[in-house]
């Protein structure tokens, strides 16, 4: 783990349930490998009470709803909770867990006897109840926990240690549960990054014209000569755009070539942007790669001089086309050989002051075009750790498609060794049903009516994948 580890973040929380709420948080959406607990979909609980029923129960749940009740927590520690929601049944007569009006059994039950029993009192009387657990669980406990503490004293005093014990455990789930504690949800988590100030940061570091906006980052998957993969993804203000993150498969390589690779996917990117703003530019009958650049270019200063809409939302409602414009800075997973390969293809492209670097793994070495020496800097810096997150997440994305399509083809040489299905009969299948999982749910009927499959065939794949 150290050998993987190449940056530490912390986040500063103000109690063990913040942290025990936030690293259930981290763990459901990143899903590190040595992190067990927590990976399930269960959220922790939270306390609902609906007010506008006329006898409110405070009930368990996991979501929190936008339907009029009230809701408190999450809290970290469900045993806690449930303690306290005994004692509030005990302190302030309020029901709890079931639902609609007390039932005969509650009514006559000595729990609920605070200072009178539920059948001697009204709806308007219990609902007063309700609003003093209500402001319990806010937080306002701190008299009422003191004379728990008073009590246990007094019990430890006389010797009774298994009252004073029970007591002792009632202040600590009372405590847990009633100490505010803030809930962590995406865009909200305490850190440590500002991608603003790194984008300055790197603008200064690369001695840009203008911090890097928009940043395109390229890494090549090629575990296997199977599938050589490439990604694309997109950073917008420093924070990922993944509506613009692209996937590629590698078509005209053979075997491991990642220079070739990286050459193929840079010209298949930026041919096809320069495309784009051919299609922008249809009116004019001579349109050469020169004036593609140049209508790029025209496009861009349009939609930084207008206002810019900030969501795809926002330009179906003002019927915009989603703005056509090249990246301020490219980045290349790799050193001077991917680099390089990548710099001929925009130079053919027409694209000679397209800014561009790469970035080597090992020393996290700096390479840019004209310059011999790598640029290094500290392990520390903010513009550094900017291009390690981009390249980091274009290297999560192109190993998730890479070992997409190994799953698929897994999947689907199943099919191999079904006595009678042949190479054409198999590309006929997964043509006409797309994957073999659906392939599995048809029934006989529908794979028979395939062109080229008979019944007696169709029967005997369906019989070996139903047993396979």
């Amino acid at each position: 783990m150290l050998d993987a580890t190449w940056e530490f973040e912390t986040h500063t929380v103000r109690s063990e349930a913040e942290s025990v709420l936030l690293e259930g948080k981290l763990i459901k959406e990143y899903r590190p490998r040595y992190n067990i607990s927590f990976r399930d979909d269960k959220r922790f609980l939270v306390v609902r009470v609906d007010l506008s029923e006329d006898w409110p129960r405070f009930r368990l749940a996991r979501f929190k709803k936008d339907d009029g009740s009230r809701y408190f927590g999450p809290y970290a520690h469900a045993g806690a909770l449930r303690q306290t929601l005994n004692f509030m049944r005990k302190k302030f007569g309020v029901l709890t867990f079931g639902r609609g009006a007390p039932t005969e059994r509650e009514l006559k039950s000595s729990t609920y006897q605070v200072p009178v029993r539920l059948s001697e009192i009204s709806g308007a009387e219990y609902r007063e109840r309700v609003a003093q657990a209500c402001e319990f669980l806010e937080g306002k406990s701190r008299e009422m926990i003191a004379a728990l503490e008073e009590q246990m004293h007094r019990a430890a005093e006389k010797m009774d240690f298994e009252k004073a014990a029970e007591l002792r455990d009632m202040v600590g789930d009372l405590r847990d549960t009633t100490k505010p504690t803030r809930r962590f949800t995406r865009g909200s988590l305490p850190s440590t990054i500002d991608p603003i100030a790194d984008v300055r940061e790197l603008a200064d570091a690369l001695r840009l014209p203008r911090p890097p906006r928009i940043m395109e980052c390229f890494d090549i998957s090629n575990i296997s000569a199977t599938h050589v993969v490439a990604s694309m993804v997109c950073f917008r203000e420093g924070v990922p755009d993944k509506n613009n993150y692209r996937r590629y498969r590698v078509r005209t390589v053979e075997g491991q070539d990642d220079f070739a690779s990286m050459a193929e996917v840079v010209r298949r990117r930026y041919s096809r942007i320069l495309l784009e703003a051919r299609a922008a530019n249809s009116d004019t009958a001579e349109f050469s790669q020169e004036a593609a650049v140049e209508e790029l270019r025209r496009l861009e200063q349009q939609t930084t001089n207008a206002q810019r809409p900030t969501s795809n939302a926002q330009l179906e409602d003002r019927r915009l086309p989603a703005p056509v414009r090249l990246p301020d800075l490219i980045i290349v997973d790799g050193g001077k050989g991917q680099l390089s390969a990548a710099c001929r293809e925009l130079q053919r492209l027409g694209l000679y002051d397209l800014p561009i670097i790469g970035l080597a793994k090992e020393r996290e070495e700096i390479y840019r075009p004209g310059r011999a020496l790598p640029l290094r800097l500290p392990m520390d810096s903010p513009a550094l750790r900017l291009l390690q997150r981009i390249r980091d997440e274009a290297h999560r994305f192109a190993n998730a498609y890479h070992q997409l399509l190994m799953k698929k083809r897994v999947e689907e040489s199943i099919l191999d060794d079904c006595l009678g299905v042949s190479q054409n009969r198999k590309n006929l299948l997964l043509r006409r049903f797309g994957s073999v999982s659906r392939l599995r749910k048809a029934s006989v009927e529908e794979i028979a009516s395939t062109e080229g499959i008979g019944r007696k065939l169709a029967e005997e794949v369906h019989r070996f994948l139903q047993s396979h």
